[in-house]
């Protein structure tokens, strides 16, 4: 297999990279010990393994990781970077939006990406965000309640 040198920037981090030209975003991440994303469909269905790529929620399974030459990459691990959750991240634990935590940090991404592109979405425009993505455990009421919640506390 050939292997590609890129450049890229991983949680605020800029980093030279040798990446194999089929490996994944997704494996790529969790080697270098950032295993929030988590492999489950590996069909970009389910959404636990959504990371952000340039901002944008992406599925880190079907993603190669030549593709982040020169684009930056955020997980979830970055975002209590200052030692406080993220606004989403509290808003998931106030309204009791996580029970197993599996699809969380998907949830949590796509969450974010949502709020900064749109800072005051309907109930509507949350669901449809979240469409990609699967819970089993807590239904989608309170992610949905989370997201909202998380929209007011950034407001403020």
């Amino acid at each position: 297999m050939s292997a590609t040198t890129i450049t890229t920037r991983i949680n605020g981090r800029e980093q030279t990279l040798r990446v194999d030209n089929a490996e994944l975003l997704l494996d790529l991440l969790r080697d270098r010990g950032l295993t929030g994303a988590k492999p489950s469909c590996e069909m970009e269905v389910c959404g636990a393994c959504t990371v952000q790529l340039d901002g944008l929620p992406v599925s880190a399974c079907t993603t190669l990781a030549v593709e982040l030459d020169g684009r930056s990459v955020e997980t979830v691990e970055h975002l209590d970077a200052g030692g406080e959750l993220h606004p989403v991240q509290q808003a998931f634990l106030e309204r009791s939006a996580l029970q197993c935590g599996f699809c969380t940090p998907g949830m949590v991404m796509t969450a974010k990406a949502l709020l900064e592109s749109n800072p005051q979405p309907t109930r509507d425009e949350v669901t449809h965000w979240l469409e990609g993505s699967i819970c089993r455990c807590t239904g989608y009421e309170p992610i949905v309640d989370a997201v909202l919640t998380a929209a007011q506390k950034m407001a403020a």
